[in-house]
């Protein structure tokens, strides 16, 4: 298919690769730059942020209102519903790839899950196209997927960046955890979490838990006694 991917970040860049890699033409426009926006593409995908996704379904309908042929358009954001189409595309449709990515990491785009949703049969065949893993999602559940990876990885991630800072205060470089941070991610491929939790406040160990909580102090302090209330409470 002839794709036109409007954004440039990091969603947008890693999968026009995949498209491209997959045999899709694709050719990329920045958001604010719409009027450069080829007019014969098959799917038009948006990866912009969440606050700029309304204007841009806006701005793009407008420009593609002469065409005869309805186009397929779809948005790659995991909160955003499949409503905001309302109004302006008939043939809308959500492409959400649920994966971190950074501009200085390649990733597999055929093991990442791709959640889809909308009626034209373009969306799955594109989406099969760079991924094993295609699921047709509704809005209303993907709103709880997004909020799932939301603890999974983001503030699993936030953790390891308050770890680094209490080891940089010491002298000590982050790598120390890493045989650690892998077996952890490991583990929950054969165990469920719940299982696999380990650490002082699964065990109860409250003499530990408190000389740990006067370590630290402000907002750090209280992230850690929450964690730790909330895995006792578990």
């Amino acid at each position: 298919m002839n794709v036109a991917m409007i954004g440039r970040g990091r969603v947008a860049t890693h999968m026009s690769k995949a498209l491209l890699k997959a045999g899709n033409g694709v050719v990329s426009v920045n958001s604010r730059t719409l009027e450069e926006l080829p007019q014969d593409a098959d799917v038009y995908i948006i990866a912009v942020k969440d606050s700029a996704l309304q204007d841009v379904i806006r701005q793009l309908t407008n420009l593609l209102k002469t065409k005869n042929d309805a186009p397929l358009i779809v948005h790659t954001a995991g909160s955003m519903p499949l409503s905001v189409f309302e109004g302006y595309a008939e043939n809308g449709g959500v492409f959400y790839p649920m994966q971190t990515f950074s501009m200085k990491r390649e990733v597999d785009f055929r093991e990442i899950p791709l959640f889809i949703e909308g009626k034209d049969k373009r969306i799955r065949e594109l989406a099969e196209s760079i991924s094993e893993h295609v699921y047709e999602l509704s809005s209303d559940d993907r709103k709880y997927l997004h909020l799932a990876a939301v603890f999974a990885c983001n503030f699993t991630n936030h953790c390891y960046t308050l770890a680094a800072e209490v080891l940089e205060k010491k002298g000590l470089p982050f790598d120390v955890m890493l045989p650690l941070v892998d077996e952890t991610a490991r583990k929950v491929h054969e165990l469920h979490p719940h299982d696999a939790q380990t650490g002082p406040a699964v065990r109860g160990d409250e003499n530990v838990m408190n000389a740990q909580a006067a370590l630290l102090d402000g907002r750090n302090k209280e992230i850690y006694e929450l964690l730790s209330k909330s895995i006792q409470e578990r």
